[in-house]
């Protein structure tokens, strides 16, 4: 079975996934409308695992619950203390590989549908041609800076629209395939 990978991820207008301090409250909207899972749960739902770098799982980590039921992987070139999730009851393990180490290691575990998340994983899963879908939501509005959902590329890479969705509160999704 040929393995794919999916980014699902929030961001302002700019194109920023979080403040440069990593904050992410830009994300929960203004406080006026119910802002909903927007299809979330339906695409967890298909996931088989999920690979993030370092400072995603930090960010993790500081929320009140882990939000995860399924194998997290890690992506860091350095040491990453993995017991404070563990003891939260998650299925979390880390790796130093290539996107395309990493998908073959996952696929060997028949783990093959994968959700990419983080700006700097993202970006490396894109450089090597590894991301296969990503759906985009467009909050209303502008933060200025940021930590950027995408960065500098070698080369174009194509993606076709297959679905854009408006919802109440001014959110507007889009989903691309390769």
């Amino acid at each position: 079975m040929p393995s794919t990978c999916s980014v699902f991820c929030g961001v302002s207008i700019d194109g920023f996934i979080a403040r440069t301090d990593g904050a992410l409250d830009f994300l929960e909207g203004d406080g006026t409308a119910e802002m909903g899972d927007h299809g979330y749960e339906a695409f967890m739902a298909g996931i088989d695992a999920i690979v993030m770098g370092r400072h995603s799982f930090e960010k993790v980590l500081s929320f009140d619950t882990w939000p995860y039921a399924k194998p997290v992987v890690v992506l860091s070139s350095g040491p990453v203390d993995l017991s404070a999730a563990q003891a939260r009851g998650a299925n979390v393990a880390c790796m130093n590989a290539s996107p395309e180490e990493v998908v073959a290691q996952l696929a060997a575990r028949d783990l093959y549908h994968l959700y990419v998340d983080g700006g700097i994983t993202v970006q490396r899963f894109l450089r090597t041609g590894r991301i296969d879908r990503l759906i985009v939501t467009r909050l209303p509005v502008l933060i200025g800076q940021g930590i950027p959902l995408f960065g500098p590329l070698e080369k174009d890479i194509r993606f076709k629209l297959v679905a854009s969705r408006s919802f109440p509160g001014g959110l507007v999704q889009s989903e691309y395939v390769r």
